[in-house]
């Protein structure tokens, strides 16, 4: 029989105790350990929501890793195609880890309305363009099917630049590109509208066609600024990114174009670092309320210890050792944690569902990029919390179970 559980649980259980003082501590402990935890779901979840979906969009925009012409490197407005054939699409696809490959081509116009006028970047994507995330932005018209052997002139703006210029779905509009041969007029359709509140995308990019941007630059039919490549797993994307690096990198196409290519990471150091910073204040929130949990269980304990003076002093007098009597203390400190990690798990998770199904708490998306505050729950995070948690919180109450043994059994009798 383990004597210390036994009464652990008899001082837990014992609700006719009629002190004052010894109750409330315990309900402020558990207190104190419940908001604590709860308070750290919820970040983990705010915080793991906000990276990934904000990465999520980024990489919408850009994919995993750009294979190009080392040319674009430059600090030009120059447009440099390179051949990205059927063979070079093949070799790519082949390389481990990489489970998409997509076209792209880029240029440079300015969209013109009988009120206004905006400068532009047209992106064209082909047949093999990865619609979804698009598709989930979309929030007026249609995506239309692009293609890389024809084009219908249509085209999907942004809700910032449709508000800008006063379109909507089914408009059409002039775009002009200047380039060394003199300027160019398309009328394009709008044929849908996006919305991701990433500003500096929102604000300048288009989609429409492959086939009518590598027209306006001038390149031949299986050239275009480079190849997108979406991995499977982003934790991977370094590794990923060497094998493109040794199967492609400064090798030449047809057109005697070098090669080269760089990751998302590479593309958009600020938008990573800026994300990365979150971690920071993530792991000063865990660290202050785990002192949070300890300190009020620390005062929680030693009231009870106090209170439970005469009761120490008996155990000792007939037989027990200080240690028995502080895995006692010990026990009923677990129980205490227990019941409040079980009500800052209700409380945290709850809060985390309610955000994430009705969107309640909103944002300013000018700043946060995202409408309403994004959450995700990961188990296998608050199973460790709650682990590091409890482990962290009776490895500190070791300590001031050591005050038991300068109790005294002789002077703990007069002691009420």
């Amino acid at each position: 029989m383990n004597l210390p559980l036994f009464i652990a649980k008899r001082i837990y259980s014992d609700q006719g105790d009629r002190r004052k003082v010894s109750r409330p501590a315990i309900r402020i402990a558990t207190a104190g350990v419940a908001v604590g935890l709860a308070v750290m779901i919820i970040t983990v979840a705010v915080v793991l929501g906000f990276k990934h979906t904000i990465r999520g969009k980024v990489i919408g925009f850009g994919s995993h890793i750009q294979v190009q012409n080392i040319l674009s490197l430059s600090n030009t407005s120059e447009a440099y195609g390179v051949c990205v054939d059927d063979s070079l699409a093949n070799v790519l696809k082949t390389i481990p880890g990489v489970r998409h490959v997509q076209r792209y081509a880029y240029t440079q116009g300015i969209l013109k309305t009988d009120e206004d006028f905006l400068g532009m970047v047209f992106k064209g994507v082909g047949p093999e363009f990865d619609r979804d995330f698009i598709e989930q932005s979309l929030v007026e018209g249609e995506l239309p099917v692009f293609s890389d052997s024809t084009t219908k002139y249509k085209m999907v703006v942004s809700r910032m630049i449709a508000d800008k210029l006063q379109l909507k779905t089914g408009d059409r509009v002039f775009a002009y590109f200047i380039d060394s041969d003199g300027v160019r007029t398309r009328k394009f359709t709008v044929s849908g509208i996006y919305q991701t509140n990433m500003t500096r995308f929102d604000s300048q990019l288009c989609f429409t066609d492959l086939y009518a941007v590598n027209k306006l630059n001038g390149w031949f039919e299986d050239q275009c600024s480079g190849a997108e490549l979406l991995v499977d797993d982003f934790d991977r994307l370094d590794d990923v990114e060497m094998e493109v690096v040794n199967t492609v990198n400064r090798t030449q196409d047809r057109y005697s174009q070098t090669l080269t290519s760089h990751t998302i990471h590479d593309v958009y150091p600020q938008v990573f670092s800026w994300l990365e910073l979150l971690d920071i204040n993530v792991w000063i929130i865990l660290g202050l309320m785990i002192c949070l949990a300890v300190i009020t269980m620390i005062t929680g304990l030693l009231i009870i210890i106090l209170e439970r003076t005469s009761m120490i002093g008996t155990l000792k007098a007939i037989g027990a050792r200080n240690k028995t009597i502080r895995h006692t203390f010990l026990w009923f400190a677990a129980f205490v944690i227990s019941q409040g990690l079980i009500i800052g798990d209700v409380v945290g998770i709850g809060i985390v569902l309610l955000q994430k199904y009705t969107g309640i708490v909103t944002l300013d998306p000018q700043t946060y990029y995202v409408t309403e505050a994004p959450m995700e729950l990961n188990l296998p995070i608050i199973v460790l919390l709650n682990v590091v948690t409890l482990f962290v919180s009776i490895s500190v109450l070791i300590i001031p179970t050591f005050f038991i043994s300068h109790i005294h059994p002789a002077k703990s009798m007069r002691y009420e």
